[in-house]
């Protein structure tokens, strides 16, 4: 009786080992809040499946699925033609959520919310406005009691995603940034310092006076740090929410392209926030190993079925259901 338990117990062992999955990612940090509670909460709910993600930014994170280093890669950033021709395995991009990058400061004295226009936010990292009180910023901060102190602007060091939403912005309000700077996922800044990850910015700027950076609206959330609101293409000042992001993807989501790599800077509509972005899961339309394949669409599908209630929450806006319903007929290629 004892031979037939250790037995039973044995066998059962062998087959959990055998339906045991672990799924490794890697890439963007600016999902990575939201990415870290669904990997969690689906493994909890999933015994033997366990995903391991590194917030590493959209560069490395390109590099790593690209080069079959990885299971899956998250950016912020789409990837180019030649990156996807390139790449070692057909990729799909598929949208998350989406979310909004803030201009964040760290300025002694000053309690009053500001204002920055994008062509002052290009000029600061241009070189071109140098200090606090300079009058383009005085301009749109009336009453503001601004420092005659330099401006430290941050900036990340790493291939990152949201170094592409800023620039791609950045460039569209600056023909100047567009032809001197331009738009990637790792650029060459004329004047600043560097910090790697989003984490890296928020911590920089939460400790030096002075500093100007952007990040992520919920690391600027989480860290309880001030950050700017900014002018729209329609004239109006718009603080960073998950109202004004949903507003730009509405505006844009009409052209989404089939293969989701479209851009939502500066979208129109007077309640857009124009720093907004879709971000994405970079899946490859055929796993090396089949059952890691049947994984990550069983996890895409409980995305939309239930992560994306949690978005919100956490400061990101959820797919529109449009989009929503293209990802679904999108799941059923990936195999």
């Amino acid at each position: 009786m004892k031979l037939k338990l250790i037995s039973a117990a044995l066998a059962a062992s062998l087959t959990l080992t055998a339906g045991a999955q672990k799924i490794t990612g890697a890439g963007a940090t600016f999902p990575n809040p939201i990415y870290s509670k669904w990997f969690s909460e689906y493994s909890a709910s999933h015994p033997g499946v366990q995903i391991n993600y590194q917030s590493v930014g959209s560069g490395a994170g390109i590099h790593q699925v690209s080069t079959l280093i990885v299971d899956f890669g998250a950016t912020d950033g789409p990837m180019t033609d030649q990156q996807l021709a390139e790449s070692k395995v057909k990729l799909f991009h598929i949208p998350t959520v989406l979310g909004a990058v803030v201009p964040v400061y760290n300025v002694p004295g000053v309690s009053k919310e500001l204002n920055f226009a994008p062509d002052v936010i290009a000029d600061i990292y241009l070189g071109k406005i140098t200090k606090w009180n300079d009058g383009r910023i005085a301009k749109d901060n009336p009453g503001a009691n601004l420092p005659d102190h330099m401006i430290l602007p941050v900036y990340r060091s790493d291939g990152s995603g949201t170094t592409y939403i800023f620039t791609d912005f950045l460039s569209k309000a600056s023909s100047d940034f567009a032809s001197k700077i331009g738009k990637n996922t790792s650029v060459r800044w004329p004047i600043g310092i560097g910090a790697k990850g989003n984490e890296g910015i928020a911590g920089m700027v939460r400790q030096a006076p002075y500093t100007f950076g952007y990040v992520e609206l919920i690391y600027a959330v989480q860290n309880k740090m001030a950050y700017g609101t900014v002018r729209n293409p329609a004239g109006k000042w718009v603080k960073a929410s998950t109202d004004g992001v949903t507003a730009a993807a509405a505006a844009a989501s009409k052209a989404m392209p089939a293969d989701y790599r479209v851009s939502i800077t500066n979208a129109s509509g007077a309640d857009s926030y124009p720093i907004s972005s879709f971000t994405w899961l970079l899946i490859p339309v055929q796993s090396a190993d089949p059952a890691k394949g049947k994984v990550l669409t069983d996890f895409l599908s409980w995305m939309l079925d239930h992560g994306e209630g949690e978005a919100a929450a956490m400061t990101y806006a959820p797919l529109p259901k449009p989009v929503a319903d293209r990802v679904r007929q999108t799941i059923k290629q990936i195999h």
